[in-house]
């Protein structure tokens, strides 16, 4: 979690929310079982509602508990992952959004969250799945995994800017992915999400390989007009 986001949440939380979350992350300090009560409670006591930078005021006020828990390596991963299995759609986004913070301050947790990563990613759930593609799995996703992920992105429409680690980890390989995904839905008649363009345009003959540009030429009108759209943005990315 980013600092400005520790700042957000101390600026936001009204007197009486910020003194019960100072007592429950004592709590946690004192007794790590102490977060298994106070962890779903957070949401009552402080507030639902957004925060910054697609954080929520629980999701930052849970992170904070999670911090707190005295606990390293297997240990701190064995309680993320009971909160986990056991918490609402909320309370699992919080957990997968706190994974760089708990390997930013314990180096032994390593990738140790990634099984929470794949589960997020296996799922239908847009917001675990973004929430998933933060900075920890930008670290820790291995090149086919990462690759995939951007593209269960795309399929579900959740915009790319919102998935850490793209700019550095995007190859040849998922310029030619989403390539390949943009003539699908050009051969369907479809639009295509203007997102994936800067990545096929930095690997040249990405585009040209999947052969999109082709359909200019289609019998059908549909996917003709499809293609001149999608090329049209394709040059508009430069």
């Amino acid at each position: 979690m980013a600092p400005h986001i520790l700042t957000a949440l101390d600026h936001h939380l009204a007197p009486e929310a910020q003194r019960w979350l100072t007592d429950a992350v004592a709590r946690v300090g004192d007794d790590p079982a102490a977060v298994r009560t106070v962890f779903p409670a957070v949401g009552r006591h402080c507030g639902r509602g957004p925060l910054a930078a697609g954080w929520t005021v629980a999701d930052a006020a849970r992170a904070r508990l999670l911090a707190a828990l005295p606990l390293r390596g297997a240990a701190l991963a064995e309680e993320i992952t009971a909160l986990h299995r056991y918490g609402d759609s909320a309370e699992q986004r919080a957990v997968l959004r706190s994974l760089a913070l708990l390997e930013d301050s314990d180096a032994s947790f390593a990738d140790l969250g990634l099984p929470l990563v794949r589960a997020a990613l296996w799922g239908n759930d847009t917001d675990l799945i973004e929430a998933a593609l933060g900075p920890y799995a930008a670290r820790h996703l291995d090149e086919d995994a990462y690759r995939h992920a951007v593209l269960k992105c795309v399929f579900c429409g959740i915009p790319l800017d919102r998935v850490a680690g793209l700019t550095e980890r995007a190859d040849r390989e998922l310029a030619r992915m989403l390539a390949d995904f943009a003539h699908e839905r050009v051969a369907a008649g479809r639009d295509v999400p203007s997102d994936v363009w800067p990545v096929v345009r930095a690997h040249p003959g990405a585009l040209e390989a999947s052969g999109l540009p082709g359909e200019v030429t289609s019998s059908s009108s549909d996917r003709r007009a499809a293609a001149v759209a999608a090329l049209a943005a394709f040059t508009g990315a430069a």
